[in-house]
């Protein structure tokens, strides 16, 4: 058995504080971001929102909508390895 003892946070331990902005607008607000990778030195570009992978919300139809806008979905594990296989998004 492995003992944990580093520090466990939850909901009610973190606050987010909102931060004064100099944006005139939220229409003016950019979400995309870019990530490179640690160890591939691959980059990412896109909004860094990933969709539940609960089996109604992970879904091979919401990953194509929510591409459209640069947002991930983490697919549910219902989907056979065939299934998988199918997808191009």
């Amino acid at each position: 058995m492995r003992i944990e003892e580093d520090l466990k946070l939850g909901f009610k331990d973190v606050l987010i504080r909102p931060k004064r902005s100099t944006l005139k607008s939220r229409s003016d607000v950019e979400l995309e971001r870019e990530f490179t990778f640690k160890h591939s030195g691959q980059t990412w570009s896109g909004v860094p929102i990933i969709a539940a992978n609960m089996d109604t919300v992970g879904t091979f139809s919401m990953a194509k909508a929510l591409a459209t806008f640069g947002i991930l979905t983490a697919v549910h594990k219902h989907y056979t390895v065939e299934e998988l296989s199918l997808i191009h998004i």
